[in-house]
């Protein structure tokens, strides 16, 4: 592969996770002026139209069959981002939040096996204790006391974890826009439904908080997932696995930058094993980073 084409698509995931990590700010600012289950419902609503816009040449040809699975996992994307709105609604450190609700990686593996039978590898093995340790850090660094959010995000990993597993299995022939649109729309629509129901409508939002939800649905949504959906197709999968693991990283500094929010040490030792554990999880990948890159050295 043209060295050039790979520094510049690692540059772009390094970006990703950046615009990934900045979503956490964003949503969290919206929730100031907006219920939850409605803001988040907006975010997927815009993000995944505008998507939708910018890549509606590439529906041609799409099958109802094709695109009804798509909605099916677009369904389990809703449960997610419904736990990880009510986590961020309810978390006291989004750092720490970051760090759990990242775990899906390391997740996805166990659910292979319960879903088809996969069998983790040893690396995945190897990665759980050190992510449950993590957790345990994160969730006892004030004692006995767990936080409800910890446990919203840990649902959010979960589900992730199904959803990847489901993506993998089943459409990997389909365009990454025409996919990546219809889940968001798809997210957004079921979430308006529940927020409806729960929430009611908001009588008046501030022109602030608009603000807010548009960064989160143009720049840590759409713009996000066009540039990793372009950056994925001019780097190595397992650069790409690798660099994305740097989400929670970045989502901790922009919390202690954004909102003074400071870790206790135990919290840091917690995020990073859990940080370790994605690594753990990715060795395959991460080896054979390092093996190219002693190659080009040599």
């Amino acid at each position: 592969m043209n060295q050039k084409f790979a520094f510049k698509a690692e540059l772009l995931l390094i970006l990703v996770t950046i615009f990934a990590a900045l979503g956490w700010v964003f949503s969290k600012e919206s929730l100031a002026g907006m219920p939850p289950l409605f803001f988040i419902a907006m975010r997927f609503l815009i993000g995944g139209s505008v998507l939708l816009l910018i890549g509606k040449k590439y529906f041609h040809g799409v099958q109802w069959r094709e695109v009804f699975p798509v909605i099916l996992i677009g369904a389990v994307m809703a449960m997610a981002m419904l736990l990880w709105i009510m986590g961020l609604k309810q978390s006291s450190n989004l750092g720490v939040g970051a760090f759990i609700a990242c775990l899906g990686v390391v997740f996805v593996p166990f659910v292979g096996r319960l879903l088809f039978g996969e069998r983790p590898t040893l690396s995945i093995w190897l990665s759980l204790p050190i992510a449950v340790l993590g957790l345990a850090f994160l969730a006892l660094s004030d004692g006995l006391e767990l936080e409800i959010s910890h446990l919203y995000f840990l649902g959010t990993a979960i589900c992730v974890a199904f959803q990847l597993n489901l993506l993998s299995r089943f459409l990997m022939s389909m365009h990454a826009l025409v996919l990546t649109s219809i889940q968001l729309t798809t997210t957004g629509v079921l979430l308006l439904i529940v927020s409806l129901f729960v929430e009611g409508t908001p009588s008046s939002i501030s022109i602030n908080i608009v603000g807010w939800l548009l960064c989160s649905a143009l720049i840590s949504t759409s713009l996000r997932y066009l540039l990793q959906m372009y950056a994925m197709s001019l780097a190595p999968v397992s650069h790409g696995a690798v660099i994305l693991n740097l989400e929670p990283v970045w989502a901790a500094v922009f919390a202690m930058l954004w909102f003074n929010e400071m870790m206790t040490i135990g919290q840091t030792i917690g995020c990073f094993l859990v940080f370790i554990a994605m690594l753990t999880s990715r060795w395959p990948q991460v080896r054979s980073i390092f093996v190219r890159s002693k190659r080009k050295a040599l």
